[in-house]
């Protein structure tokens, strides 16, 4: 085995023999058995997980992140003591209200302060960081914390926490360990992997499957809505199958996934924080929610009081969401993909009203086609601004079904998922949370994840700002794992605006146009990336430039560097006199 085998080697050892491929690790003083260990597995030609260097935090952990929703399988993320769990910051709320698995290390002061034991204190900042609570920093946000102890069993913890991190609903696991103890010898232990499998799907009850199949029978406007279901591609099989038999729209509500294909005419719509209500909503009678957070936002839209609704979800009370209700009937702890194949298996042997079926098929198909005719009108090309439907439109032109987007467009949310017309499950993802700058790790994790495929960041410029670009490309021409990036430049936030806006629609803000969101004089933002990663950088702000822009810095992601393309939209505060011009040109 070598010349030792530590607390840290078994940590290792079992993250092996759990699958992980990377550790992102920002190291500190509290990880030098764990380097030991690696540069000890190297010399021996010992094969552990790699190790990617992240010098921030945030990256690390939105890395990780974005390898896992690629794959399904969870990597791990080592940081330095309670500074560095503080530091990873709105990366550990996206995982958990993402519900995504990944294992987060943390090292911890030594306990020892006269050399009792090897790698007993001695820095300074031994005693600066030793704190009360390390674990609690972030136990708001995970499935699971622990301590580690012993090596003796320091695998059954990894194993552990890694199959609560990879069974519904999903999330990060934390673990700690001090200096002492990851130093200590110990003796290698063999783990029986069949053991340590995540638990199974949960299916629905046989009377639920009845109802549910009914109730869709009988209901002259029904209604799927679901969010995060294409986590899962075959669980968007399924739906399209179930969709496609009895002619049911579907209904997109703040997605972050390809939930169903767009272009298929059952599908009609996206929703996020439109102060209107969606007809299709009001319409239904009998209303399918499926793994979904917020299926609508009650104070502008919702569905008719006497609608039933089934709720089928792999985390259907929130417990995580202090306030939380939907009126249903009755919610079901289900996996998606399980449930909807016990639906379409029992439908199979019920008799259906085709004709009634064909009509609501034809009604939905005009109300789809509809919808993408007006889209599309909003795609225009216009001489004197890029609108960020025209830019999405131009990016539609140069992805295919292997492309994998990512999605941290924020207030274009809606427009990107409208026009990009994704029909491939796994080629959009979003973070599914709300701390901005996931977007850059997770397309550093997504390449890595799929090195085959063409990655495409869509970012804001503020969550772009938000990511650490600076870490986020020096990584990724480090590790070989370039892709693009387009910016959505409006010089500032505009969601604050918009929320401002919702609560305030005639306040002073409004009427002295005043939100103190702008970004004014704007940064050089690809040249951020350019400076810190050799990115191919570029800023674009004629709209005639922009297919070929996108053409240049396509080909340079191909040719193995990373591109930036940094588009200025309307300023977010001079939206007033655009929409003004436009309505004087039409008078």
């Amino acid at each position: 085995m070598g010349k030792s085998y530590t607390t840290s080697t078994a940590f290792l050892e079992a993250l092996q023999e759990a699958g992980v491929s990377y550790i992102f690790a920002n190291l500190g003083s509290d990880h030098p058995a764990l380097v030991e260990s690696l540069a000890l597995a190297k010399k021996e030609n010992r094969h552990f997980p790699e190790v990617i260097t992240s010098p921030h935090e945030m990256v690390a952990l939105s890395a990780a992140n974005g390898y896992a929703q690629v794959t399904g399988e969870p990597q791990a993320v080592l940081v330095h003591v309670e500074c560095g769990t503080q530091n990873l910051g709105g990366a550990i709320h996206n995982a958990a209200k993402g519900r995504v698995p990944v294992l987060i290390f943390a090292g911890a002061s030594p306990y020892t302060q006269e050399g009792e034991l090897l790698g007993s204190r001695n820095e300074f900042i031994h005693w600066i960081q030793d704190v009360h609570d390390q674990r609690g920093i972030i136990r708001g946000y995970t499935k699971y914390d622990n301590e580690i102890r012993t090596g003796k069993n320091v695998k059954q913890l990894v194993h552990r926490a890694l199959q609560i991190a990879q069974s519904d609903p999903k999330g990060p696991v934390y673990l700690m360990g001090p200096r002492e103890v990851m130093e200590e010898d110990t003796v290698p232990v063999n783990i029986n992997l069949e053991h340590w499998q995540p638990t199974a799907p949960n299916a629905l009850p046989t009377q639920g499957v009845q109802d549910i199949v009914y109730d869709l029978v009988k209901a002259k406007h029904p209604l799927v809505v679901t969010s995060y279901l294409g986590r899962n591609k075959k669980a968007v099989e399924e739906l399209v199958t179930l969709c496609n038999t009895l002619a049911i729209p579907v209904l997109e509500s703040v997605p972050n996934y390809i939930n169903f294909p767009s272009t298929n005419p059952m599908q009609c719509g996206y929703q996020w924080n439109s102060p209107e209500q969606n007809e299709l909503l009001a319409q239904a009678d009998v209303l399918l929610v499926l793994d979904s957070d917020i299926p609508w936002i009650a104070v502008h839209n919702r569905p008719a009081k006497d609608c039933i609704i089934y709720h089928i979800d792999i985390d259907p009370l929130k417990e995580q969401m202090p306030l939380w209700y939907i009126p249903a009937k009755q919610h079901f702890a289900a996996d998606a993909k399980t449930a909807l194949q016990q639906i379409n298996e029992f439908l199979r042997n019920v008799k259906v009203d085709e004709i009634s079926i064909e009509e609501r098929r034809d009604r939905i198909t005009k109300v789809h086609k509809h919808q993408r005719e007006q889209w599309e009108r909003n795609e225009q090309y216009r001489e004197d601004i890029i609108t960020p439907e025209y830019l999405t439109a131009c990016i539609r032109e140069i992805i295919d079904d292997e492309t994998i987007i990512i999605n941290e467009g924020i207030s274009n949310y809606e427009t990107i998922y409208r026009h990009i017309k994704a029909n491939q499950p796994g080629m959009m993802i979003g973070s599914g949370a709300g701390s901005l700058g996931w977007n850059g790790g997770a397309a550093i994790g997504a390449k890595l994840a799929a090195k085959d495929k063409t990655v495409i960041n869509l970012t804001g410029d503020g969550s772009y700002l938000f990511s650490v670009p600076s870490t986020v490309h020096w990584m990724s021409r480090k590790y070989n794992a370039p892709f693009l990036t387009v910016i959505y430049n409006n010089r500032g936030w505009k969601s604050p605006k918009l929320s401002t806006l919702g609560v305030h629609p005639d306040g002073v803000a409004n009427e002295m146009n005043t939100f103190f969101n702008d970004f004014d004089p704007p940064a050089d933002l690809a040249k951020i990336a350019e400076s810190a990663g050799g990115a191919y950088a570029q800023t674009v702000k004629d709209p005639s430039e922009i297919k070929g822009a996108l053409r240049k810095a396509l080909t340079a992601v191909k040719e193995g560097r990373s591109a930036v393309l940094d588009v200025y939209l309307p300023a977010i505060n001079k939206e007033i006199e655009i929409a003004e011009k436009v309505l004087n040109t039409i008078k």
